[in-house]
């Protein structure tokens, strides 16, 4: 199943997308939220019989989960992207966090922070909790408790990141609209192996990020087993789970400015287009 939140900011309705129609999820739940996600989503849908179709053209789509509890991200997770940044691949999975207010919409403008001359893409592959983890005792039991999978791009600002971070990475990566969501949270029985998925990126039109899941130097149920022994997931809590090479930060192509166009792509799951404006 494809889950979706349709309307403006704040006051989105639930939708199901089929691949080709909308239909209403109002009758079953108030919002794609983290009641929804622990509470047998996919059986609730199915239980509730034919559901209302709906016509959302030319309605702002939103991210696919209202706002999470927790944005948990993993740094560095693709052996190119960390020789790329000038580090080598690390031996345990880097954590850092957003503010959860950072998620927007899939289509949602991007703002370039006040005075920022580093602002960079990253298309990655966000896993959203279902039920809560706790101490998981392998990475065997980890995909058993994830809702959905969904596009997500952790935009970060490098000199907010490195130049003076405090000693960690988030004054880089929690700037407004800093992690567009979306479109859909696409259930793990539609969306297949995680990882084996295709991430691309463009600016412009012109090609950056283009790789698999299957580069990650730590795959999915290894990151929420390990996650689970520090921290509690919740339902409805997002993990980015890494970038793949192609970033500004290279040194390759130049950083984003007001007026450019950010499209992320990963297959299956969507596709996002962000306009870049000025704070």
């Amino acid at each position: 199943m494809r889950f979706m939140r349709i309307g403006p900011v704040g006051a989105e309705r639930p939708v199901l997308f089929d691949g080709d129609r909308h239909f209403d999820l109002s009758g079953v739940t108030t919002d794609i939220d983290a009641a929804f996600l622990a509470a047998d989503p996919t059986g609730r849908v199915r239980a509730a019989g034919p559901l209302p179709q709906v016509d959302v053209t030319g309605q702002r789509i939103g991210a696919p989960i209202a706002r999470p509890g927790a944005v948990l991200c993993i740094g560095q997770n693709y052996a190119a992207h960390a020789a790329e940044s000038g580090a080598a691949p690390p031996d345990r999975p880097i954590l850092f966090h957003k503010s959860p207010n950072t998620v927007v919409g899939p289509y949602d403008p991007v703002l370039i922070p006040r005075g920022s001359t580093k602002t960079d893409w990253e298309v990655e592959l966000a896993v959203v909790i279902g039920t809560r983890a706790r101490y998981l005792d392998s990475p065997a039991q980890a995909l058993a408790h994830v809702a959905g999978y969904a596009v997500t791009n952790d935009v970060s600002e490098r000199d907010y990141q490195f130049a003076d971070p405090g000693g960690q990475w988030s004054t880089g990566k929690s700037c407004e609209t800093f992690n567009p969501l979306g479109p859909w949270l696409v259930t793990p029985d539609e969306a297949g192996d995680p990882q084996a998925l295709r991430l691309r990126s463009w600016v412009n039109g012109e090609p950056r990020q283009d790789s698999r899941t299957a580069d990650m130097i730590f795959d999915v149920a290894y990151l929420i087993w390990h996650l689970s022994q520090f921290t509690v997931l919740e339902p409805g809590d997002v993990l980015n789970t890494g970038t793949p090479q192609g970033v500004a930060l290279s040194g390759r192509f130049p950083y984003l400015v007001a007026g450019d166009v950010l499209e992320t792509e990963i297959e299956g799951l969507g596709r996002q287009r962000n306009p870049l404006a000025s704070a």
